[in-house]
């Protein structure tokens, strides 16, 4: 991997850049490529570590934090506005020592400082610069702010706390008891069927208010994709057939698909819609939305065959692996919003520059197709390319057949795709983070279970190699980051549930138990190492974490699955695949700890509630013994099955697997908390025993 790469694999040499450019700080050492962004600053930026918090220390200086991301437009903008300007640069020298933090390597950090901006605003975002004591409490904290605002923030700082450092220090002190005290209050373990089963039941009722039932997503705008609450609603649809909850997730997926936030010529998704009908997006890429939508889209399709979902999925992975997998198999953290200093212009189109390109009855049908006008349809005249409606009626009020209709678009997105290839493109953050690349691999699962495709199983498995060979440590331990052919920060409990997770995804699709005892080790690691007897969930950080002022819980599910959520329910499976009841309590125990809080905020808790509509039924335990196991696996999950652990191969090598194999046959058993009913030979009985 290189040290800062474009789409179009543009590099940098580090040497040059340190003789070009008039100033250089201590972030030219990084491997980031947000941290290298900042590295020619006047600013005297250093990376979060030992010598910051000493220098500030020594000096009694306070600290300034600053957090982003390689794909923030925001975080751009205040680097050139600020960062950038020698009089800001020049006061926050003076009075301040600067750290700079990419959010996506160090999450722990940001869940720090982020909560204390939460805590004073009620809010937060990115960029986001917090304040603190040398020691690293913070007192007060904000977002983006323009340069004279910024400035001027900095000189009232400087001026309380010249003026009235114990008031600086009391507010630094109650700050950080608020962050240190956010953890829940340990609850007694309640796994009574009737209790599970009730809120579940619930669910739907409790979200319903919440959903666009026209243009799907919650709420008003911004929107989210939010993959993994519409990949409840599908699990609910499947466990109670409410069919309102699957129109749900096909009402949202469809209007995602047609719309700006899906890049309707390369495929894949930028992060969110900043409109209602998710036509204007916020148009960064971000790995850890792919993998999920890749995901939510191959499990959905499994249950409408909409050709339009295997059409996403297809280009989407099409997408991943020309501008976001690297040689070694691993993926990239993300692509920016900004291309020649300017959001979207990569992306967007004026019906001048379609005119050039496209000719005749192509141009009049493509741009109405993507409704691409004169004026342009946002700003400056330029267009972003999105559909509103079915191909079958944009065919019939344009005379044409769906075959001509789709032989037309096929021509021209060909065209306009190449033409886009030759535009200076966005840069690429190519670090790979272990926990976004387990979701890739399990996006690419799905998609090979949806579709049948190989390549996306050989896609998977390679970097599930990378991850073991290039990111593993002798005792278990995971790194998080790989940039520049190493590795150089711990992993996060999201780094060993997620790929925890994916080895589990593994296991089920290729009936290699050397993944399952892979899932177990690095689930032994956690229990070692992150988990807190005294709340019954675990710790985002080791306990070999230093200079943190706090370790916090991450519970609550959002863009991503929270880190105890996705181990509740790793440790859920291999409890009942290795028959370890001692994992399945502890999964129940940290069910438990949220169970009041899901009905009121089902969106925040979707992927608790995933386990816990497992868990109020029971899963299917499948066992397949024989020659022909993986195969039959293979047609078993092409379909939608959420509640189906599968196992098997031709070794009874897991305690359900013991005494199933008869020789010269390959047999499925479907059992229910090991009371298995009677064996098949054929996929289709097998599915009615699990009445699908």
């Amino acid at each position: 991997m290189s040290t800062t790469v474009s789409s179009c694999g543009q590099e940098k040499d580090k040497q040059d850049s340190i003789n070009k450019y008039p100033y250089t700080n201590e972030l030219i050492h990084s491997s980031s490529p947000y941290l290298l962004e900042h590295a020619h600053n006047p600013v005297n930026w250093y990376p979060w570590g030992r010598e910051a918090l000493d220098k500030a220390k020594k000096e009694n200086k306070l600290l300034i934090i600053s957090i982003g991301y390689s794909a923030c437009h925001w975080c751009h903008v205040m680097e050139k506005q600020s960062y950038s300007d020698t009089t800001v640069a020049n006061y926050m020298n003076a009075h301040f020592v600067a750290i700079k933090v990419d959010r996506e390597e160090r999450p722990d950090i940001d869940q720090i400082y982020m909560n204390a901006c939460q805590l004073i605003s009620g809010s937060g975002g990115w960029p986001l610069n917090a304040f603190a004591l040398p020691d690293g409490k913070p007192f007060y904290a904000v977002t983006y702010l323009p340069k004279e605002q910024w400035l001027d923030l900095l000189h009232q700082i400087v001026k309380v706390y010249t003026g009235e450092p114990e008031k600086v220090k009391e507010q630094a002190e109650a700050l950080t008891k608020g962050i240190q005290g956010q953890s829940l209050v340990k609850q007694p373990v309640d796994a009574a069927t009737g209790k599970l089963q009730k809120v579940y039941t619930g669910l739907f009722d409790s979200v319903r208010s919440s959903i666009d039932f026209t243009h799907g997503g919650f709420g008003r705008a911004p929107k989210f994709p939010m993959p993994d609450a519409w990949e409840l609603l599908l699990q609910y649809y499947h466990l109670k057939g409410n069919e309102e909850a699957l129109n749900a997730v096909t009402t949202t997926l469809n209007n995602m698909a047609w719309g700006g936030i899906y890049d309707q010529l390369g495929g894949g998704f930028a992060r969110y819609s900043t409109d209602q009908t998710w036509h204007v997006p916020h148009f960064e890429k971000m790995l850890y939305d792919n993998a999920q939508l890749v995901s939510l889209y191959s499990q959905t399709y499994k249950v409408t065959h909409n050709p339009l979902y295997a059409a996403v999925i297809r280009q989407t992975l099409a997408f991943i692996q020309r501008e976001m997998t690297s040689p070694q198999g691993a993926f990239y953290s993300s692509i920016n919003a900004d291309s020649e200093g300017e959001e979207g212009k990569f992306y967007v189109w004026t019906k001048h520059e379609t005119d050039s390109l496209l000719k005749g009855e192509a141009a009049d049908i493509a741009e109405a197709y993507y409704h691409i006008t004169a004026n342009g349809n946002w700003e400056k005249g330029n267009n972003i390319l999105y559909r509103s409606e079915e191909d079958a009626a944009f065919a019939k009020a344009h005379h044409l057949s769906e075959k001509d209709l789709h032989e037309i678009l096929q021509k021209a997105d060909k065209i306009l795709l190449d033409a886009r290839s030759h535009r200076v493109c966005p840069s690429v953050d190519d670090k790979a983070l272990t926990s976004w690349n387990a979701l890739m691999i399990s996006g690419y699962l799905d998609a090979y279970h949806a579709l049948g495709d190989k390549d996306y199983l050989n896609a998977a498995l390679k970097c599930a190699g990378f991850i073991e060979k290039d990111m593993m440590q002798k005792d278990g331990g995971l790194w998080r980051n790989y940039l520049n052919h190493k590795p150089d920060i711990t992993g996060m409990l999201d780094d060993y549930a997620f790929f925890a997770h994916a080895c589990i995804h593994l296991y089920q699709t290729t009936f290699d138990i050397h993944w399952l005892n892979l899932a177990k080790v690095l689930s032994a690691y956690t229990l070692k190492h992150f988990y807190d007897p005294q709340s019954g969930l675990f710790y985002y950080t080791s306990d070999n974490a230093s200079h943190l002022i706090a370790r916090n819980q991450e519970i609550e599910d959002n863009v991503l699955p929270s880190s105890n959520s996705v181990m509740a329910n790793v440790l859920y499976r291999l409890g009942i695949y290795f028959d370890d009841t001692s994992y399945i309590d502890i999964s129940q125990e940290m069910l438990s700890q949220v169970m009041k809080a899901i009905p009121s905020g089902v969106p925040y808790f979707s992927n608790w509630a995933k386990l816990l509509g497992i868990m109020q039924k029971g899963p299917y335990e499948v066992a397949i013994m024989g020659r022909h196991a993986v195969e039959k696996d293979h047609a078993i999950q092409q379909y939608y099955l959420p509640d189906a652990l599968l196992m098997g191969g031709d070794t009874e090598n897991l305690p359900l697997l013991r005494d199933k194999s008869v020789k010269g046959q390959t047999i499925i058993y479907v059992c229910e908390n090991k009371v298995c009913k009677l064996p098949v030979t054929e996929v289709k009985d097998a599915l009615i025993q699990m009445k699908r």
